[in-house]
């Protein structure tokens, strides 16, 4: 296949829209399944995980090729949450056509704005394909009414349906006014006469995509003035150039239900949608303008990995210039080489072994171990390297524990594996508090992980939230002897350290001043006061968390020249701290989050009380299109299952991002419970 008949697909937008579905329908009536697949029956090719299964909804990027009309389109399914919007972001950086899926019932919601805006970062071509038209109270008015509010003037509707609701029953093309009505079970439309009923709103589409076109063009232009329209290659030209450029977003209708429209569909990604020689690579350390060659240095991309029980690892890579043969050794970008054994493509979970793929070709290979999720690989003397995909931060945390101590090892290389495949995911040993936090998108995004872990791993673990990380610090100076003396017999322990401590701006951490003159401590057992200094601050000196922003100015001492030693000296440094306590009047600090919230705008009052309600103070507030965005500071205390709770608030379509800020005073009820909390701990 060559790279001209490639067409790149990725299916994205709010879940619930119908990607899968619509995927499903598009495989079927191209004849690359016999049947269609059921979301709801769990039969569909693309969702195969058995989480995904259960759950009912895509939790991960799947892939499935189809022909038309001699050209090969390669599909990727994405998930519609936020919570596993990583792999919708893979997606788009592997495709070259982003077709969104607007529901007809629920319109333009949260994640088709925000995945809008990765699209049009990343430079992808935006097309829109508005479903689930035969649903009660569906409306393509009503949303092509909030694409255009939301995307702006570039926003052409190509098609437009017949009948509505339980009664669609067809599709128009608008550039060229012909309708085509479905019977029940058929894959393709009959092409019928233009119903009245549709006759205002194809006409009014029809001059307003025409008048697009020929202002592109002045000789076009011209002609249209005198009363000649453009050929149906002039608009299928212009408008496939508008793609490509971003200047213009088609707009088309299918219901994967009654299949109507999946042919026109297909048949629109092939006449409409750009092929891989028409973008440019990603940015990357060459620049962003590097163009793709079919016969020039072969660049591909990692752009997703997962374990498969019975062939391990599974890298999917994009093509952007040059070939791929089976057997081939590229160069990783990072260092090191790899052999691409047992090329194939997926189908799903099914594995089409190939003998070499074309520029723009998306391919696998498994058990390639020197391989990683944002790898480029290259041919030999190439220097390009693309940069990786901007993955969203991680914002809801968990501490995970194995149920058997026997399990302790299998759960460490188990987390190890799933922070490779999966760039959204993040791992973090806190020596404080001696958790293990397993960090993600959110709280189902989480709870898959664990699935996943148990199923793939055999691990059982025990997730709780984590310990807050207060911290605590001084507000007062104060300067305290400690002393350390010690006798049993025989050699006795003395030493006396004394030590003046003062608070340090937020932030600064700690500082230790050697101030001492003539030979009061010895040079040697100085080290030793700072020493057990900091292991009593570690420890804590109002609720057993660590105490920061403290410096500690050892000025005085003495010593004994047989029992001093730097046991004593540490000791020391411990018991000035305790002397010390109560004059430096301590507080408990909390870390504070910056957070920001995404919501559509009719949501922004509830979201804003919410905050102030959990002590938030709200820094700022943005809006673009439909959605507003709060900026704010809130304790990590109260928004540690603020990903359940945002969506409770907002029916699921709120998201937010979230990272520490700052760490600030603990209001005096607030510290009083958790100085109690910590207390009756200990006892």
């Amino acid at each position: 296949m060559s790279a001209e008949k490639v067409r790149n697909v990725a299916l994205v937008g709010h879940g619930g829209s119908g990607k899968t579905t619509l995927a499903e329908a598009l495989l079927y009536v191209a004849g690359a399944t016999t049947r269609r697949g059921s979301v709801e029956q769990g039969t569909t090719i693309l969702d195969y995980e058995p989480e995904e299964i259960e759950r009912g909804i895509s939790l991960g990027l799947s892939t499935a090729t189809f022909a038309w009309n001699d050209h090969q389109i390669n599909l990727m399914d994405t998930p519609g949450s936020s919570d596993f919007s990583g792999d919708a972001r893979a997606a788009l950086r592997a495709a070259d056509l982003a077709l969104f899926v607007v529901s007809g019932v629920d319109g333009v919601e949260v994640q088709t704005e925000q995945l809008w805006k990765v699209a049009g970062d990343e430079g992808i071509p935006r097309a829109i394909v508005v479903t689930k038209l035969d649903r009660d109270r569906s409306s393509f008015e009503r949303v092509l009414d909030q694409l255009r509010e939301s995307f702006g003037k570039s926003i052409a509707p190509i098609q437009v349906p017949i009948g509505s609701e339980e009664g669609l029953r067809g599709v128009v093309r608008v550039a060229s006014e012909r309708a085509y009505e479905y019977a029940e079970g058929e894959k393709t439309g009959k092409e019928v006469d233009l119903p009245t009923e549709v006759e205002d709103l194809v006409h009014a589409a029809h001059t307003s995509l025409v008048e697009t076109v020929v202002e592109t063009d002045d000789e076009m232009m011209e002609a249209y003035f005198e009363g000649k329209e453009p050929t149906r290659e002039q608009i299928v030209s212009t408008v496939h150039h508008g793609i490509v450029s971003g200047d213009i977003h088609p707009v088309l209708v299918a219901s994967a239900e009654k299949m109507i429209g999946i042919d026109l569909l297909a048949e629109f990604i092939v006449d409409y949608g750009p092929n891989p020689l028409e973008r440019t690579l990603p940015a990357s350390n060459g620049g962003s303008d590097l163009a793709p060659s079919t016969d020039g240095p072969t660049i591909a991309y990692v752009f997703k990995s997962f374990s498969d029980p019975f062939v391990g690892r599974i890298s999917l890579f994009r093509i952007y210039s040059g070939a791929v043969k089976a057997d081939q050794e590229l160069e990783v970008a990072r260092g090191g080489k790899v052999r691409l054994h047992n090329l194939f493509m997926l189908q799903g979970k099914e594995h089409n072994d190939v003998p070499d793929l074309p520029t723009g070709g998306i391919g696998a290979v498994a058990k390639v171990e020197n391989l990683r999720v944002g790898d480029t690989m290259r041919s030999n003397g190439s220097d390009v390297a693309i940069d990786h995909i901007a993955y969203p931060r991680p914002v809801a945390e968990v501490s995970i524990t194995p149920r058997s101590h026997h399990d302790e090892e299998k759960l460490s290389t188990a987390l190890h594996r799933i922070e490779e495949e999966d760039p959204t995911i993040r791992i973090d040993r806190r020596a404080d508090t001696g958790e293990t936090i397993l960090a993600g998108l959110g709280d189902t995004h989480l709870d898959v992980t664990v699935a996943r872990i148990h199923r793939k791993f055999g691990v059982d673990v025990d997730t709780a939230l984590p310990i807050i990380p207060y911290r605590e610090t001084i507000t007062a100076s104060a300067q305290a002897e400690g002393k350390h003396k010690k006798q049993s017999g025989g050699r006795g322990q003395f030493g006396v350290a004394l030590v003046k401590f003062a608070p340090l701006p937020r932030g600064t951490g700690y500082e230790y001043i050697d101030s001492i003159k003539g030979g009061s401590i010895p040079r040697q057992f100085i080290p030793a006061v700072d020493k057990g200094i900091q292991e009593a601050l570690a420890r804590g000196i109002l609720a057993g968390y660590p105490v920061i922003d403290i410096s500690a100015e050892v000025y005085d001492g003495k010593y004994h020249t047989v029992d001093s030693d730097e046991m004593s000296f540490r000791m020391a440094g411990i018991q000035a701290v305790k002397a010390a306590t109560q004059d430096m009047k301590p507080i408990l600090l909390e870390p504070v989050m910056k957070i920001t919230v995404t919501v559509p705008e009719d949501h922004l009052g509830d979201v804003m009380g919410d905050i102030n309600s959990k002590r938030g103070r709200v820094l700022g507030m943005e809006g673009e299109g439909t959605l507003r965005s709060v900026v704010a500071e809130v304790p990590m205390a109260e928004i540690q299952q603020y990903a359940a709770e945002l969506r409770s608030l907002t029916s699921g379509r709120g998201t937010f991002d979230v990272e520490f800020d700052h760490y600030a005073e603990v209001p005096h009820n607030e510290a009083q419970q958790v100085i109690s909390a910590a207390r009756s701990a200990e006892d």
